[in-house]
């Protein structure tokens, strides 16, 4: 059986007890904080931006009230065929500039990878083909080489306090490994039944896998420190989507108490490219995907857009609070909300948003229903053409913009943000990291 997560906290015990300990804001990848309140943006309200240039940001976790990290990394060095590696830095909370800076952390291969926060205290990074632990003076206590000559695609941390994590890899044997956080040691690796590109997900002592073509479940068994397979839980989301042959792998699923979501179609050509606008690859749409927790054979899909080329990179977005999904087609510019039955998992229209450039991890504040997210445009079509990515706060009840201006990245925002300590939050364009405030 699954965990189950009613009342729980999007932050799971095996995290450091702050509003926004790990990517996503936790395991079930809500990108819901914790213990800050939203917004609550007025008409009257003045917004304040304090920028800095990145070579390619990631990512950025807030510890104890006042201390905020960034990740970032060296990515260009892969385009010489060189090593990447990683740097943690602790920073200002208002300048943004590094107060402490971690030495440069051995990666390898390159995929943007991740870091959070343990229980503990310390901050785990896995990078290439790296995890390091690191102190909250971003100093290195110890680094495990991983296995596989493959990026590893982040981790998530079990409430037993066990890190797991695998490579990102289309094809080709994989593994998921079980890691000792105290020893920085696999404890345990288990062959996959195939790759995955996706990021893991998790609630309690549960890991969910989306494969290339299957969702997968494993449990942690704490007496043998090793991860299990369910043998009675899995469904092949390629297979039963019908409707679209030729679709290709999802990518992070959600966890509510009830289901996991998330979309295919993932497959795509941005990462030579500026924005994932008319990127795809399948020339089908792209979906959103439900599979019931308690049984797999319990499932829906249900088209986006329902354009041709479909396809996205990130997670949706699930608010069990008030029963909303938001999903999206990056390559088409595509966003929609549907209203989600619990008893019939009928999912009704709510609002769509056309020519609505979303591609990123967004940051929703349940008390006051925003969703911070962005909309990029061509920049040879976007109005001004330098702006190219502007920050969109949308009550997600109706899909109406409660604030909107420019942050001046010329990337398509894919990674990472947070959201601050008071009515603040840090958004990461791959080029430039920015604080919003409001007053």
């Amino acid at each position: 059986m699954a965990a189950d997560i009613t009342n729980r906290n999007a932050v799971a015990s095996g995290y450091y007890n702050s509003p926004w300990s790990c990517e996503d804001g936790g395991p079930e990848r809500l990108q819901m904080p914790t213990a800050t309140k939203g917004l609550n943006i007025l008409a009257t309200d003045r917004v304040k931006l304090v920028s800095r240039r990145l070579l390619i940001g990631n990512m950025v976790l807030l510890r104890d009230p006042g201390e905020v990290y960034l990740m970032h990394h060296d990515t260009l060095r892969r385009g010489l065929g060189f090593d990447c590696h990683s740097y943690i830095e602790k920073i200002d909370p208002q300048t943004l500039v590094p107060l402490k800076k971690s030495p440069k952390l051995a990666g390898g291969p390159f995929w943007p990878g991740g870091f959070a926060i343990h229980r503990n205290g310390d901050l785990y990074v896995t990078f290439g083909r790296y995890m390091h632990r690191l102190n909250p003076d971003c100093e290195c206590i110890n680094s495990l080489k991983l296995p596989q000559n493959l990026p590893y695609n982040s981790h998530v941390i079990l409430d037993g306090g066990y890190l797991v994590t695998k490579p990102i890899a289309e094809d080709g044997q994989t593994q998921l490994l079980l890691i000792d956080p105290d020893t920085l040691t696999i404890s345990h690796a288990i062959e996959m039944p195939e790759p995955s590109i996706s990021r893991l997900s998790a609630v309690g002592n549960t890991v969910y896998v989306t494969g290339v073509t299957t969702i997968y479940r494993y449990h942690f068994n704490a007496a043998g420190k090793t991860l299990e397979r369910d043998s009675d839980w899995a469904f092949n989301y390629i297979d039963n989507a019908l409707q679209n042959p030729g679709q290709s792998y999802g990518w992070d699923p959600v966890i509510d108490q009830h289901n996991i979501w998330f979309m295919d179609n993932g497959k795509h050509t941005a990462n030579k490219a500026l924005s994932m606008l008319n990127e795809g690859v399948a020339t089908s749409p792209n979906n959103i995907i439900r599979v019931s927790v308690s049984d797999s054979s319990d499932f829906s899909i249900t088209p986006i857009s329902g354009m041709s080329g479909g396809s996205i990179s990130n997670p949706p977005l699930y608010c069990s609070q008030r029963r909303i999904l938001v999903a999206y087609d990056s390559a088409n510019a595509f966003v929609k909300a549907w209203r989600h039955d619990l008893k019939t998992n009928e999912l009704t229209a709510l609002w769509q948003r056309d020519d609505f450039g979303m591609a990123g991890h967004g940051l929703y504040f349940a008390d006051t229903g925003e969703l911070v997210t962005e909309d990029y445009r061509s920049l040879k079509t976007w109005r001004g053409l330098k702006n190219g990515e502007e920050n969109v706060i949308l009550d997600i009840e109706t899909g109406e913009e409660k604030a909107r201006f420019a942050m001046n990245n010329y990337v398509q925002s894919f990674c990472f943000s947070a959201p601050g300590f008071a009515r603040d939050y840090y958004w990461l364009g791959l080029d430039k990291l920015t604080h919003v405030t409001f007053d």
